[in-house]
């Protein structure tokens, strides 16, 4: 299959989706080798879950059924240009290419602006909209040191 046959794969998606007012109009494949081994579709609305977005799924999917964590070797085609959460988990599951149809700027125009977001990402915590408190409590760094030291733990 080609770029394109996947990329329609997950506008249909979307389509669906957003037709059974499952959530927004967002479909995405997950593809290695030449085959999709995970489909998702946003499903914000049904789910009443706001990080149920069409990557998120498929990434979840793909991992569920490849028993790792890294989707290395694999392709995510997704309907629209990933926000920035959707691109975040792309880059925690090492998915090595991303193919999208529609741009921000596209999604933008229908409601689908995820500026301050990406705004919002570079500045300085404290200067956030959201409150964000960095309050060092007694014991807070010991689990991470005894994560760190353990030589069984599996690094991600």
């Amino acid at each position: 299959m080609t770029d394109d046959q996947f990329l329609a794969r997950a506008i249909e998606l979307a389509r669906q989706g957003s037709e059974n007012g499952e959530g927004g109009p967002f479909g995405a494949v997950i593809v290695r080798d030449g085959k999709i081994i995970a489909e998702g579709w946003n499903r914000v609305v049904a789910s009443h879950d706001p990080t149920a977005h069409a990557e998120i799924s498929a990434i979840r999917t793909a991992c569920a059924g490849s028993d790792h964590f890294h989707l290395h070797g694999c392709t995510l085609y997704a309907s629209s240009e990933p926000c920035p959460m959707c691109l975040s988990a792309a880059y925690w599951a090492r998915i090595d290419r991303i193919v999208f149809a529609n741009s921000r700027a596209e999604a933008a125009a229908i409601g689908f602006c995820d500026d301050e977001l990406y705004s919002e990402l570079n500045r300085h915590f404290s200067a956030r909209s959201i409150v964000m408190e960095h309050h060092p409590t007694a014991g807070a760094l010991e689990p991470l040191e005894r994560w760190a030291a353990n030589p069984g733990r599996i690094p991600y």
